[in-house]
């Protein structure tokens, strides 16, 4: 049995890309809830001088990257509570007992959960463009499209990683919700890191969202707190840890 089947990596992405498609509810659901956070934090604080905020930038400009962000911390949640959904009816034992390596299911989930949250990432940017958020060029686009994909994969890889250590998704959803929210405030999707405290400061620096937020500000509006080549390369550098995180804790599942 080889350790990477592109056969079954292929079928489990095909598999939750057609289930995020034929699910609009799911699709409407994880867009609401970072759109409500651009509209109404984008209109009010329009035109509000945040300390920290670069020169000549507005809040929309500043916000909708964080807000981008944010939805690919949805990502992880997704792809958890999709590991523990597959459990209750049956389908995690099937694949576990098929003869495919666990690596290989890791990875067709990472595909697919890191598939869907980039949709989600992308409509948050498309959508805020009828707001008034407008992008340096064109050009920066693809750029972007790394980041995301470098986030999703991030993300995704942490929520299998974590709903390995659980066999109810009551549990899992609680744990994720008290994850995600500190994980979203300590990256400077909101305001300037620069206003918080020294400590909190370095912790935020622990933070993959952190520099994932930092470089979409960087090639979207052309403003960012560190070089963008540091973003990439911890960008990098977290998605590797979290996929064979996700991998090594994944192999611990039992079938049954």
């Amino acid at each position: 049995m080889s350790l990477v089947e592109p056969g079954a990596i292929y079928a489990l992405w095909l598999r939750d890309v057609k289930r995020f498609v034929r699910s609009p509810s799911r699709v409407v659901g994880s867009l609401l809830t970072p759109l409500l956070f651009l509209v109404f934090l984008g209109s009010g604080l329009s035109g509000a001088r945040i300390p920290g905020m670069p020169e000549g930038v507005d809040y929309l400009q500043y916000l909708v990257p964080g807000i981008a962000g944010f939805a690919m911390l949805f990502g992880a949640s997704f792809a958890g509570l999709s590991i523990l959904a597959d459990r209750d009816v049956g389908f995690l034992k099937e694949i576990l007992v098929a003869p495919v390596s666990r690596t290989s299911i890791v990875l067709g989930w990472i595909a697919g959960g890191s598939t869907t949250a980039f949709v989600q990432g992308s409509l948050i940017i498309l959508l805020s463009i009828p707001l008034g958020f407008r992008v340096q060029s064109p050009l920066s686009l693809p750029l972007a499209g790394v980041v995301l994909v470098l986030l999703a994969t991030t993300f995704v890889g942490f929520g299998i990683a974590l709903a390995s250590g659980f066999k109810d998704s009551q549990g899992f959803g609680l744990i994720i919700q008290f994850v995600i929210f500190p994980l979203f405030l300590l990256s400077g999707a909101l305001f300037p890191l620069s206003g918080l405290p020294t400590p909190v400061q370095y912790l935020a620096l622990a933070n993959p969202l952190t520099y994932g937020v930092d470089a979409l500000r960087g090639v979207l509006i052309g403003t960012s707190t560190y070089p963008l080549a540091l973003d990439f390369a911890a960008l990098a550098a977290s998605a590797t840890v979290m996929v064979a995180l996700g991998a090594a804790l994944f192999e611990r599942v039992e079938a049954v």
